[in-house]
């Protein structure tokens, strides 16, 4: 179950009924995507950091704003980031 505090991320699912480890990556990229430092530590602490970095790596839906500062943060180069990579961006729209 999601946190409390975390709720306003998860907008379209049922907090009570929804399991963020069966939803692993749309759990990971809305909260790189929209979370907070709070955010952040919930998710290091609920996946580990090669499923954050896998989700960095693949998630075409993150805005090229989050997926450099992630890409920053866990010192992923730009050119395996599918956010940042423009024939990716274009396939995902």
């Amino acid at each position: 179950m999601i946190p409390q505090e975390l709720a306003p991320l998860f907008w379209d699912v049922k907090r009570e009924d929804f399991n963020p480890a069966a939803f692993g990556e749309y759990t990971i990229g809305r909260i790189l995507e929209y979370g907070d430092e709070k955010a952040a530590a919930w998710l290091r602490g609920a996946f580990s950091e090669a499923q954050i970095k896998q989700v960095i790596r693949s998630e075409r839906r993150l805005s090229r704003k989050s997926a450099n500062f992630w890409a920053l943060v866990y010192q992923i180069p730009a050119e395996q980031v599918a956010a940042l990579r423009p024939g990716d961006r274009d396939a995902a729209s």
